[in-house]
């Protein structure tokens, strides 16, 4: 077995095959038991190199594969790293009191009311994270959008575009503003070199534990279902 230190928890069996004549990744929709087939004179590091390689495109699949969460009356959902439990309110704007968040209107339409919130209290947070950044580089953002993506968390152009995932809004604040300087570091260096976390460093130092919280509890995020 092998584990990937940045998919904490989950297991990879490493078979060998005389038909195979690559390496190749298997994840069963049914039990989401993950499978690397290598060939039969292949080297074990060789599969780690392999499989390392491989860490985005597993974290889809399993995420893929993933009991998703439906949302309604009753359930926990973190907002800003807080878990909040979703509640009928009056009135017509969803708001936090306490350990409740509560939603107003139909319950019906509740998953998507929730999902419009969010959306709008993660453009400003990142709004202003970015600002931040950017600002301290003395580099200018032309956009920010906001996506429903499973692969990443963030990304930028060349041209200055930022994208961040709206889920990020749920995540504690920490991790959100290391991912805004992280994408604003791109605006430097458009690449992940040594010079790149120089500069994310410069911008949000000691971003390895909001990185490694990414990792570890990033999936449970795309697990609800709105």
């Amino acid at each position: 077995m092998a584990v990937l230190p940045g998919l904490p928890g989950v297991e990879v069996a490493l078979r060998r095959s005389a038909q195979a004549r690559r390496f190749s990744l298997r994840v069963s929709a049914q039990t989401g038991a993950v499978t690397l087939t290598m060939p039969q004179r292949a080297r074990e590091s060789e599969a780690l190199i392999f499989l390392r390689a491989q860490t985005d495109w597993l974290r889809e699949a399993l995420v893929q594969i993933a009991p998703r969460q439906v949302l309604g009356y009753g359930v926990q959902i973190p907002v800003e790293g807080r878990l909040l439990t979703l509640a009928p309110g009056t009135g017509r704007s969803i708001r936090a009191e306490g350990d409740l968040l509560l939603v107003p209107g139909d319950p019906a339409r509740l998953p998507a009311r929730l999902q419009s919130w969010l959306k709008v209290l993660a453009r400003d947070r990142l709004a202003l994270a970015v600002d931040r950044h950017a600002a301290a580089l003395g580099r200018a953002v032309s956009d920010i959008t906001l996506r429903d993506t499973r692969s990443r968390w963030g990304s930028c152009t060349s041209e200055g575009r930022l994208m961040f995932s709206w889920r990020l809004i749920m995540a504690p604040p920490s991790v959100l503003d290391y991912v805004a300087a992280h994408e604003v570091a791109h605006l430097i260096e458009m690449n992940h070199s040594d010079r790149f976390w120089a500069v994310v460093e410069r911008l949000y130092p000691g971003w390895q534990m909001q990185r490694a919280w990414l990792r570890s509890e990033g999936t449970a995020l795309q697990a609800l279902r709105f």
